[in-house]
């Protein structure tokens, strides 16, 4: 199958780092001081998920002022939310599954893309619409490491971004597998650092998170 544009973009993106922070963000004001803190830390890409009425004000925060950050953006859910990514200038768009609704109008738009999978089936779909990057979620309940390596038998061009359940414990473990091109989690930044402006803490599990390493291509 021919990968599209979108995917292909999309996987050098998410390739920019070991690890890409998933933000919840409640307050916009939190946005850019947070952002900062983790590019300092060295994770430029950074997910903000629509989970919030305050994401899409973050996002458009962040990609304004703080240049050196790749921001996506998560949870979208609709060609509506990813035509609003698009509009405010993010740099990519990630879900925790897909629609073929939402496949077709990422096959056919400018922005980077990366459906969700869990299944065989599903993963099926993705390749056959061309996109060959994807997020395998909820990592650790879908059935670990093990059932990734079942889907990356018939599956072993595909790359990986598994988000769920994935830490600080376990991190290295699923970046060493061979088709694991980052992993996405929320320790780096949990909504409880944030609320409490702990950039400084942020920071330095940003640092760490950075130095891990994936697999050798």
């Amino acid at each position: 199958m021919t990968t599209n544009a979108s995917s292909k973009r999309a996987r050098e993106l998410l390739a920019l780092a070991p690890v890409v922070p998933v933000i919840t963000i409640e307050r916009a004001a939190d946005a850019v001081p947070l952002a900062r803190a983790l590019v300092r830390g060295g994770l430029r890409t950074i997910e903000i998920t629509l989970r919030t009425d305050a994401a899409v004000d973050a996002a458009a925060a962040i990609i304004a002022e703080v240049p050196d950050a790749v921001v996506g953006i998560g949870t979208v859910l609709t060609p509506a939310d990813l035509a609003r990514s698009a509009e405010i200038g993010a740099a990519f768009a990630i879900s925790p599954g897909y629609t073929p609704d939402l496949l077709r109008a990422a096959a056919t738009g400018a922005l980077p893309y990366t459906p969700g999978i869990q299944t065989a089936s599903e993963l099926t779909a993705c390749v056959t619409a061309g996109f060959d990057t994807v997020k395998f979620f909820p990592a650790v309940p879908a059935g670990g490491l093990a059932a990734l390596n079942a889907l990356t038998g018939p599956f072993p061009s595909v790359g990986f971004c598994p988000t769920g359940g994935i830490g600080e414990a376990n991190a290295a473990e699923w970046l060493a597998h061979r088709n694991v091109i980052t992993v996405g989690g929320s320790w780096i930044a949990p909504a409880a650092a944030i609320r409490e402006g702990a950039w400084q803490a942020i920071e330095e599990r940003a640092r760490a998170a950075s130095r891990l390493r994936t697999a050798p291509r």
